[in-house]
């Protein structure tokens, strides 16, 4: 069925049902990003305050306890 509404469509049809479709699946994707833009930018942070010195300080200076 799907095949014949697609032959009998003329191609600017087809063009405008692909946009929508791209936009559909661009806003889905996008609705992901805030909560995976966050995860990432809470690891980054957490690496880079692991590699500041006065954090490798203090790990240096408890390891050396051992």
């Amino acid at each position: 069925m799907l095949t014949k509404v697609m032959n009998h469509m003329d191609e600017s049809t087809k063009h405008a049902v692909d946009a929508a479709s791209v936009f559909t699946a661009v806003g889905s994707v996008l609705a992901w990003l805030p909560a995976i833009a966050a995860l990432f930018t809470i690891v980054w942070t957490g690496i880079r305050i692991y590699e500041t010195k006065t954090v490798q300080k203090w790990l240096k200076k408890d390891a050396s306890k051992e």
